[in-house]
């Protein structure tokens, strides 16, 4: 990332002054939104990986092209069950989740 003085700034020290050190409401927000946003971009890559429309994914896993769509650019919440359907009927795959800091 660049400043207004075209100098070189780590990305966690431009989103640190951008949205606040973690642990604060504005920074907090905006982390669970790029996770939301990643959700959708590693669902769209595995789709393509499989060479799938998103009709065919809906219809392999029970729901709707729109729904996935949605997903997809990040204008939908999910449910972890529906996720875990979508990964294990559409693409025969298992989800693993972790936490971490």
């Amino acid at each position: 990332m660049k400043t207004s003085k075209n100098k070189l700034v780590d990305l966690e020290v431009f989103i640190d002054k951008k949205y606040g050190k973690r642990g604060s409401k504005k920074r907090e927000t905006f982390e669970e939104g790029y996770e939301t946003f990643k959700l959708g971009v590693m669902l769209q890559e595995m789709r393509h990986q499989h060479n799938m429309t998103q009709e065919q994914l809906a219809e392999k896993c029970g729901t709707t092209k729109n729904y996935i769509s949605r997903i997809e650019n990040d204008a939908s919440d999910i449910r972890l069950s529906t996720l875990m359907r979508i990964v294990r009927d559409g693409f025969g795959q298992h989800l693993k989740l972790s936490v971490g800091a």
